[in-house]
């Protein structure tokens, strides 16, 4: 994961979704001054503009929904969500956990504080984002080797062969066709079941 340095910051495009009020103010004024180029967005139904990498988001009880609803809907890799409560309570802090907020600021705003949660929170969705993109590396990883394992298997069963002369047909075929092994394998495991009138392996 690339190391987040504090000039980063002026080039990250900031969303500041909360009611016109002296807090959002706050928060506009401050992220002005660090040079972040910024954008007001209420109420959350607006919707969120692309390529937004950290969001400033009011969080009440009364439109909280509306603020989940509108992080759904954003693209992958998600911006970095910081929340602005004014309750410390239970019900408050389930929401913020529940919402997927990687930083938290409180009333009343204060400039102090925004640019170390903005630090906080990019560092946070970085290392969120890194751990999620393994964890998807390592479940194809996964299923390309079941899906070999299968391949295998058929053609150990249909041609008699060994497992390493089985293995050792698919890489062949692979190299041929130009293509993985992991879609040589599909592409057996696809045949086979066309052939055998999609009962599985023969």
């Amino acid at each position: 994961m690339a190391r987040f340095r504090l000039k980063d910051l002026r080039s990250l495009t900031v969303a500041v979704v909360h009611p016109p009020d002296p807090e959002c103010q706050t928060i506009l004024e401050q992220l002005a001054r660090i040079g972040c180029r910024t954008e007001l967005v209420w109420p959350p139904e607006k919707g969120l503009p692309p390529k937004v990498d950290v969001v400033f988001a009011g969080l009440f009880f009364d439109s909280h929904e509306q603020v989940r609803s509108m992080m759904r809907k954003v693209d992958r890799p998600a911006p970095a969500l910081i929340c602005v409560v004014d309750y410390e309570n239970p019900a408050m802090l389930e929401i913020v956990v529940d919402i997927g907020a990687v930083a938290v600021t409180s009333k009343p705003v204060r400039s102090f504080g925004i640019m170390t949660n903005m630090v906080v929170a990019r560092a946070n969705q970085q290392r969120q984002d890194a751990l999620r993109d393994r964890a998807a590396k390592l479940e194809k990883k996964l299923s390309g080797q079941k899906q070999i394992a299968s391949a295998k298997s058929i053609l150990m069963k249909v041609q008699g062969i060994s497992e390493e002369d089985a293995f050792d047909t698919i890489r062949k075929q692979a190299m041929s066709k130009r293509c993985s092994i992991e879609d040589m394998a599909e592409a057996i495991i696809k045949a086979n079941d066309l052939l055998s009138g999609g009962k599985g392996a023969v």
